[in-house]
């Protein structure tokens, strides 16, 4: 693909985590719910191209990588009208027995499953995963697994910032199977699913599925507790309970009994409540104020686009935001492999969670009007069949983030970009999930209905003051670009909201950004801000990481300083008197 080559305009630029030993995506995907009995399917598969009629072998893809690619081994797009056909063959291990059940962690856009010929399921969504049992259609000896992929970019379907014109602010478009796939075999009454509940002195774990009797195994620091149950949920108090902090992000590891389903998971004791403090509304972590400094993440990556070459990727880039002071990641518009959110879970990164838009987006109505402060009366057609995918797609995510203790806010509409009903929406969301805060409209165009206040500030200055009946929120700002020479994807390009030519000009325009109206904002009610990002996206160089990992643009003493001045601010205008 010409937007790869390094001899050309854009550049293949290699990552650490190509190289990264010991770490692959062939482990168990699925941290909250791991089985011991499973077999990985990510590796080599064959790819064909089919179009027009024809179908032609493209050669050996490398899943879980998208085939836009470099290191999937395809390296091209996919054109409108074409579809890829995916194929491997496997073996059912001898100890394989009870039912079989087929994991994608996502296909994009639409998936066609094929097993020995017959068909045994399909799905339409390309950031969430499914499974299909495949039972009946699973035989000894050798197995062929055909995946068909269909992806138009359609619109009605949520597609984040993918646009196969790429550039600027939108992104090299991804098609197929980019999340781990991988089989496992279980009982004939088995568990589906957990849902975990905590509070600060307790845990709720509910099942779907298995059988009457259950047992809950705790491994606590003070040695094993096991609790014998009935039904399909049990609520269990902690004793000497350890609340999970980004400063201490204690995980409560537990194994799941039933008969001879055995899982592991873990929870972690942690509420996340509106509260006033001092005659302001502040979002607070276990009952008490927190300052949420945090940074957007794209979770794009130079050598899988969509995930990195290994899971390493995902804890560096956590632990390097980590080290420089930061203790909370905005996900935008994308949703993650599991193991990114585990990766929070364990290292103390709080989740800022978008939903993915869908629709149509205007530079005029939903960015340039807004930006100058004409925010009413613009709005956007949505389809019945958008709609119902929308809803089907933020119910989903609701219920597969649901267990994450990383994860404490929601935001629904981004910047008017697909926005439609938010006030019924977010009240159908509030109610599947009253645990999280809800931001309805991040940016602009709010409506009556949200947690917060949630503004977004660029190419001005930053004056805020917050209401003393919503949190304020700072969900975006800043946008700073310095691009790195030899570490750039696009060597003719550079797109940013300020740019700098040096690394030690960008540093100090940020922490001058911070200190001369962050920190203001802050004694005005700010409760979360949340900084343009973690790296470098493709033409972007707005980041503080290189889009290669290679390069940190900031030095990490004065950033942790700098983040201490922060959280000075905001514990002062907590002590306040209110009068």
């Amino acid at each position: 693909m010409k937007e790869t080559k390094t001899t050309g305009r854009f550049c293949g630029l290699p990552t650490p985590f190509e190289t990264a030993a010991g770490s692959d995506w062939t482990e168990y995907p699925r941290p909250q719910l791991r089985r011991k009995a499973y077999l990985s399917l990510c590796g080599d598969w064959q790819l064909a191209l089919r179009c027009g009629g024809k179908e032609t072998l493209l050669g050996a893809i490398r899943v879980p990588f998208p085939p836009e690619s470099r290191i999937s081994g395809i390296d091209r797009p996919l054109a409108a009208g074409e579809q890829y056909v995916y194929q491997r063959n496997f073996v059912l291990p001898a100890e394989a027995a009870g039912r079989v059940l087929l994991h994608f962690g996502a296909v994009d856009q639409m998936a066609r499953v094929l097993l020995n010929g017959q068909q045994v399921g399909q799905h339409e969504d390309g950031y969430l995963p499914f499974t299909l049992d495949i039972t009946d259609a699973v035989r000894q000896g050798e197995n062929t697994l055909t995946v068909e992929v269909t992806d138009e970019l359609d619109l009605d379907l949520p597609y984040g910032k993918q646009r196969r014109k790429r550039g600027g602010m939108w992104y090299t478009p991804i098609s197929g199977i980019w999340q781990p796939v991988w089989l496992e075999w279980v009982p004939e009454n088995y568990i589906r699913s957990l849902r975990i509940t905590p509070t600060l002195t307790d845990v709720t774990i509910e099942t779907l599925g298995g059988n009457e009797e259950k047992t809950v195994t705790l491994h606590l620091p003070e040695g094993r507790q096991t609790v014998a149950f009935r039904g399909d949920c049990v609520t269990i108090s902690i004793q000497n309970p350890i609340h999970w902090t980004p400063e201490h992000p204690h995980l409560y590891e537990f194994t799941l009994t039933d008969g001879t389903d055995v899982i592991d998971s873990y929870f972690a004791l942690r509420t996340v409540t509106i509260q006033q403090v001092n005659g302001q509304a502040i979002i607070c972590l276990n009952g008490k104020p927190y300052f949420f400094h945090g940074l957007l993440d794209q979770g794009y990556f130079n050598d899988g686009i969509y995930l990195p070459a290994a899971p390493e990727g995902y804890s560096w880039d956590i632990r390097t935001m980590k080290h420089l002071g930061f203790n909370m990641l905005r996900k935008h518009i994308k949703i993650e492999p599991e193991r990114f959110y585990y990766d929070c879970d364990r290292y103390g990164m709080i989740v800022f969670q978008d939903m993915v838009n869908s629709g149509g987006y205007s530079f005029l109505l939903d960015t340039a009007l807004p930006t100058i402060g004409l925010r009413r009366g613009i709005s956007h057609r949505v389809s019945p069949r958008r709609k119902a995918a929308f809803a089907r797609h933020t119910q989903a995510v609701v219920e597969r983030l649901y267990n994450h203790p990383c994860v404490c806010y929601y935001t629904i509409f981004n910047e008017g970009w697909g926005q439609h009903d938010a006030d019924r929406i977010y009240t159908e969301l509030k109610t599947l999930d009253p645990t999280r805060v809800w931001d309805a409209t991040s940016g602009w165009f709010a409506e009556q209905k949200s947690d917060v206040t949630s503004e977004h500030v660029y190419f001005k200055p930053i004056r805020l003051k917050a209401q003393p009946t919503r949190p304020l929120v700072l969900s975006e700002f800043g946008g700073y670009a310095c691009k790195i020479e030899g570490h750039a994807f696009n060597r003719t390009k550079t797109y940013g909201y300020k740019l700098f030519a040096r690394k030690e000009e960008f540093a100090a325009a940020l922490e001058k950004l911070y200190r001369d109206e962050i920190i203001p904002a802050i004694r005005g009610g700010l409760c979360a801000a949340v900084l343009t990002q973690v790296s470098d996206v493709e033409d972007e160089t707005n980041g503080l990481v290189t889009y290669d990992r290679q390069v940190v643009k900031v030095e990490e003493e004065r950033m942790v300083a700098l983040a201490e001045e922060l959280q000075r601010a905001f514990a002062a205008r907590m002590e306040e008197q209110h009068v």
